[in-house]
């Protein structure tokens, strides 16, 4: 069922023009409600198209909830104009604002555009995030418990940016199924 409803609604997208369409597509898990989804894709393995989903889609659900947050983590994990800046396609010194932006044009991406790349703007958006958590835990100094949760945080972001590169390779050679 994971795998059905996840190419039935990526494709029904990738074939409308209707923008309307994308926006309820875009906006589903703040319609529905993260449990519906979850149900349906959340135990499914990253390297899938549900699996790539349901990180695409918590991943626009985080940035935007906490885009204030996220801001002062980017401006940390990249103090200077890089690569990533441009392949996430975020400013360098982002407000809250611009976070959230991204997030929802990351995430119609997917339904639009080009499927690998928005999977790649994702995985460079997750990696500056998880440098600017390891440089707030540097900036703390020695914390404890608070300091290895964060990096914790920090080793999944870097792995959920490796399962988004990933996907984005499997998309290109018609394997992300």
């Amino acid at each position: 069922m994971s795998h059905v409803s996840a190419a039935s609604l990526l494709d029904k997208v990738h074939h409308t023009e209707d923008p309307k369409i994308v926006e309820r597509v875009l906006t589903l898990v703040d319609r529905e409600g993260v449990d519906l989804i979850a149900e349906l894709w959340s135990d499914a393995d990253p390297d899938s198209l549900p699996g790539i989903l349901w990180r695409l889609y918590m991943l626009r659900s985080w940035m935007r909830r906490d885009a204030d947050g996220i801001s002062r983590l980017w401006r940390l994990g990249e103090p200077t104009d890089t690569a990533a800046s441009a392949i996430a396609g975020v400013d360098p010194a982002p407000e809250a604002a611009d976070i959230a932006r991204t997030a929802d044009s990351i995430l119609s991406g997917a339904f639009t555009g080009d499927f690998a790349v928005a999977l790649e703007r994702a995985g460079a958006f997750c990696d500056v995030i998880a440098r600017g958590i390891k440089a707030s835990v540097r900036q703390a100094g020695p914390g404890g418990q608070q300091g290895e949760s964060a990096l914790g945080t920090a080793s999944s972001l870097n792995q959920t940016a490796r399962d988004f590169l990933h996907g984005a390779s499997l998309w290109r050679r018609g394997r992300l199924e």
